[in-house]
This record gives C-alpha cells, sequence and structure tokens, in this order.
C-alpha cells in the first residue's frame, strides 16, 4: 500500500487535527505509516503525545520529504485494542443476527455494536429470544408508525350530535366501561415494556406503540363521553376485578394471551358492533379508529404465540391453566357491567320503542355470539383443539375484556 499524506494545513491537534489523523490509519496494518503535512506550530509536540496515548509511534523529521512533511505516524501493534476486545452484540451464527440470549454485558448497546468490556450490566428479565419474538414485529411496527392519528384532526369533532337522551347516556356508558378498559390495555404493555432487553428492539417498539395507542384511545373515548356535558357513568368493582387480574399477571406470554388474544380481540368485536351501531357519526370514526389499532395488537400477539407455542409444548397447557384460574377468581364479581349490556341494547336499537329495544336485544346477542366464535378461531390458530378452544372460550370473563 503507497504512503498516505495527511494535509492539515494550520489545523493543529487543538481544533480537531486527529481525527483526520486517525481517518488515515483506519484502513492501515500495524507497522505501515502515513506522512502528515502541516504548518501548526505545535503539531510535532502535539503528535508525539497523541501517539502515545493511541499506541502509535510518531517520528518527526526535520526537513520535510515530501515536502512539508513534519513526520510519520506509523500504526502500532496494539492499537484499537479497545475494540478488539470489544464483544458483538450480535447472534453468534445466528442468520438474522438475533441473539438466543442476550447477554447483560451488551446492556443498552444497538444490537450490531462492538461492546467494550466493562461498564454495567442491566438485568432485563425477558431476555430470551423465544420468549418475546416474532418474525413480523418490524413489519407490524412499520405499519403502526404509518397508522398513528391524532384525535384533534384524524376525528371529526365538529360534527352534529344530537341523540336522544337515553341514547346518549348508553353513550357515554359504553364510553365509560372502555376507557378503564383500555387504561389495563395501556398498562399491562407498558409494564413489560421496560423488561424487554434492548436487543429485541423491535418488540420493544411495538409495545411502546400500543402503549401510545391506548393512551389515544382513552383520551378519544374520555372526549367523547363528555361531549354532551354529562358525568362519566358507572365502574362497577365486579369490572375492575376482572381488570386486575391482568395487571397482576407476572408473566409475558400469559398477559399477552389474556389481555390480547382473549380480552382485546373481543374488544375488536365490541368496535366494530360501535362502528354499525353508533347513533352518530362521530362515535362511528372513534369506533373505526381504535379497533384498526386493537386489531393490530391483537395480530401482535397473535404472531408472538404462534411463534411461541411450537417452541414451547407446556405453553398452551399454562395458557389454558391461566384462563380457568381467572375464571375462578372472578366467579363470585358480577361480570360485565348490566348497565354496559343494556346500553349496548340502547345503542343498537336507536330509540327506546319496544320494537327498537327488541331488536337491540338480538343484535347484542349476535355480538356475544361474535365474540365467542372469535375467541374460539384465535384459540385454533394456536394450537387449541376444537373441544379445548370452546371450553376455554366460554370461561372467558363476562366483561369481555
Amino acid at each position: 500500500m503507497s504512503t498516505a499524506v495527511v494535509d492539515l494545513g494550520a489545523l493543529g491537534l487543538d481544533g480537531g487535527a486527529h481525527v483526520l489523523v486517525a481517518l488515515a490509519l483506519s484502513d492501515r496494518a500495524a507497522g505501515e505509516r502515513i506522512a502528515v503535512r502541516g504548518d501548526h506550530p505545535a503539531l510535532s509536540a502535539h503528535l508525539a503525545a497523541w501517539c502515545r496515548q493511541q499506541g502509535h509511534t510518531w517520528r518527526s523529521v526535520e526537513v520535510g520529504d515530501p515536502p512539508g512533511v513534519v513526520g510519520w505516524v506509523e500504526r502500532g501493534a496494539t492499537a484499537g485494542a479497545r475494540w478488539r476486545g470489544a464483544a458483538r452484540a450480535e447472534g453468534d451464527g445466528e442468520p438474522d443476527g438475533i441473539a438466543a440470549t442476550a447477554v447483560p454485558d451488551w446492556g443498552l448497546a444497538a444490537r450490531g455494536a462492538a461492546v467494550e468490556p466493562g461498564g454495567p450490566s442491566p438485568r432485563f428479565r425477558l431476555a430470551h429470544r423465544d420468549d418475546v419474538w416474532t418474525d413480523r414485529a418490524a413489519a407490524l411496527y412499520a405499519q403502526a408508525a404509518a397508522g398513528q392519528w391524532d384525535p384533534a384532526t384524524a376525528v371529526d369533532w365538529s360534527v352534529p350530535v344530537d341523540n336522544p337522551p337515553e341514547v346518549e347516556a348508553a353513550v357515554v356508558q359504553v364510553m365509560t366501561f372502555l376507557i378503564e378498559n383500555e387504561e389495563a390495555a395501556l398498562v399491562v404493555p407498558a409494564r413489560f415494556l421496560g423488561q424487554v432487553h434492548p436487543h429485541f428492539r423491535e418488540i420493544q417498539q411495538v409495545l411502546a406503540v400500543t402503549v401510545a395507542d391506548e393512551a389515544r384511545h382513552v383520551e378519544v373515548f374520555t372526549r367523547r363521553a363528555r361531549l354532551a356535558g354529562r358525568p362519566l357513568a358507572l365502574s362497577t368493582s365486579g369490572g375492575r376485578a376482572s381488570l386486575q387480574t391482568l395487571l397482576d399477571e407476572p408473566d409475558y406470554a400469559t398477559a399477552a394471551f389474556l389481555l390480547s388474544v382473549m380480552g382485546e380481540g373481543t374488544f375488536v368485536s365490541l368496535l366494530t358492533f360501535l362502528e354499525h351501531h353508533a347513533p352518530d357519526p362521530l362515535t362511528r370514526q372513534i369506533a373505526a379508529r381504535t379497533r384498526a389499532d386493537e386489531a393490530r395488537h391483537v395480530a401482535f400477539a397473535l404472531a408472538h404465540l404462534e411463534r411461541h407455542t411450537t417452541l414451547d409444548p407446556d405453553l398452551r397447557p399454562r395458557l389454558a391453566r391461566a384462563v380457568e384460574a381467572r375464571h375462578r377468581a372472578l366467579q363470585h364479581t358480577s361480570g360485565l357491567n348490566e348497565d354496559v349490556f343494556d346500553a349496548l341494547v340502547l345503542l343498537a336499537a336507536g330509540s327506546a320503542t319496544p320494537d327498537a329495544v327488541r331488536l337491540g336485544w338480538d343484535c347484542v346477542q349476535d355480538l356475544q355470539r361474535d365474540m365467542a366464535d372469535g375467541r374460539r378461531g384465535r384459540l385454533a390458530r394456536l394450537g387449541f383443539t376444537a373441544g379445548e378452544a370452546e371450553t376455554i372460550a366460554d370461561l372467558h370473563t363476562r366483561n369481555f375484556m
């Protein structure tokens, strides 16, 4: 390799000249040298000190050859030892570069970075790829990022809302119910987000955008509930007890199953129902927007659990036991808020007449059958038999979530 000449002009190391010298050395092997040209008065002395610090050798010359050269930097054999001692934060032999287990020493380092030894070793409980991973995470995150919407502009709050008083009260009750359920759907992924090792950044990103989705849902449901100046409606102890079981679940896979596959999947049916039976265009817009987000949350959980159940034969029985345990814990509670059920009937009815209420009642029965069918279908995707899916779906909390 020919000798490179670095021309620093009047730039000294006190002004950043070492950046250019280091750049010229970067493609040199140990023992190879570069010439340095420059007219800064302290250049030779500064380079001598810098080379000692970096493990290189500095040889100054009194008469420049080539002209203007003040000396030579020879790359040292120990230069770059910090990099050579670093471990790559990536999968060892894995084709996708994702490690089966993330090393604690990697800490917050970017996947693929050279990690210098030493420093902190933070402990992330979810550090095993098979506990969290799905190959769909990157695509789902990209979809979510592209689908973010601003509640202030994506929903037309100027459309007139002139519902009969009993129908508007029903809307407020349903929105009150949705708010507290979406709070649970926000808190659960937020709790696990900080437990995922940064090596699995795509999983972090999906969980983070899920939290943002749910925060947005809480905002629009609250704003819609208060639109007519009514106070928020009833929150039952049984409903809150049902949601508390989600907050108490310590296992990531089980929590994703209970929250998203069983609960949010059911809420997709509920939001579809609201979109179809909304008494006003504003409520219809809100239901459509939030339903699209919730469907993505369900898709993420299913993608993760479909992979996880194929790798862990004990997972399906654990998930079934979790549903059974939740059912036992809630069997003495009242289940779905009766006011919510009646509100759904009124929304589907559109008015408080006997014929309309009869129609609304039938629509809510259809909704419940659709919810059960959806749960059975999602359970089948996870490998449960038809009989198992039937049993597990029937044990799901009457509170929907």
